[in-house]
């Protein structure tokens, strides 16, 4: 007589003294993902910019997990070898662990390749699903913000989700600030700065002093080397126009 099948979730472990003990746990959270937009499949252009990044704007991505942003190529109906790709970024110290903005045609090579589908932010241009009853159209919603009134410290991290964030304060150097939505600081900027982490392109960072490490709107980033670049030290705003990353006085 064959032994029964065991189904269902496995029997937790007990410690000696009786208490039940789990071999582990999954819970949510938030972290910050850079995003890599690809905008070939060329590998050797590819490899070539690379080496022509300078080390300290290298610096501030190595070793952190990349998101891979497909959306020109799928556009264009361009295949990636996604194997070589990820020999090539991981060559650089950068970590690939998923991939957006991907054809259901490319999925599985995007699997294969061990990389998680995240939820692309704009429309690909895929054959029209069959046709089903209209739907009442979901009421506009208002986004929330974030006020943060006190400094925020190297080494902080704060998040405003689904909306804008507003810090009424200066943000040291080390620290991140991350916002669905717009940022605004009436204060020093230093530190890190991403706005419409979830591909807002229309998300902007506005500062009353720019002094920050590194900026970045929807994924597309600007590392800031040297004081002498434009807008340092001055009220600024940074916004994307063409794909670009702009920095400007108020």
């Amino acid at each position: 007589m064959s032994a029964p099948s065991q189904r269902g979730t496995a029997t937790p472990s007990r410690s000696r003294d009786g208490a039940e003990s789990r071999a582990f746990e999954i819970k949510g959270s938030v972290f910050t993902l850079s995003v890599l937009h690809l905008l070939t499949t060329d590998l050797q252009a590819i490899a070539a910019e690379l080496r022509a990044r300078s080390p300290q704007a290298l610096e501030f991505f190595r070793d952190a997990p990349m998101v891979l942003d497909l959306h020109v190529l799928e556009e264009s109906g361009a295949a990636v070898d996604f194997a070589i790709l990820l020999r090539l970024l991981r060559e650089h110290h950068l970590v690939p662990v998923g991939v957006r903005n991907v054809r259901h045609a490319h999925q599985e090579a995007a699997l294969a390749a061990g990389l998680a589908l995240l939820p692309g932010t704009r429309q690909l241009r895929e054959p029209p699903p069959a046709a089903t009853e209209p739907k009442e159209p979901a009421p506009p919603v208002t986004p929330a913000s974030k006020t943060i009134t006190q400094p925020v410290r190297s080494g902080q991290q704060i998040y405003a989700q689904g909306g804008d964030l507003v810090v009424v304060a200066a943000v040291s150097a080390g620290a991140e600030i991350l916002a669905d939505g717009h940022i605004h600081v009436y204060g020093p900027l230093r530190g890190r700065a991403l706005a419409g982490i979830k591909g807002d392109v229309h998300a902007r960072i506005f500062c009353q002093t720019l002094e920050a490490e590194l900026v970045a709107v929807a994924g597309n980033y600007r590392v800031i080397e040297s004081p002498g670049e434009q807008g340092w030290g001055q009220p600024a705003q940074i916004y994307l126009t063409d794909n670009r990353l702009l920095i400007e006085p108020l």
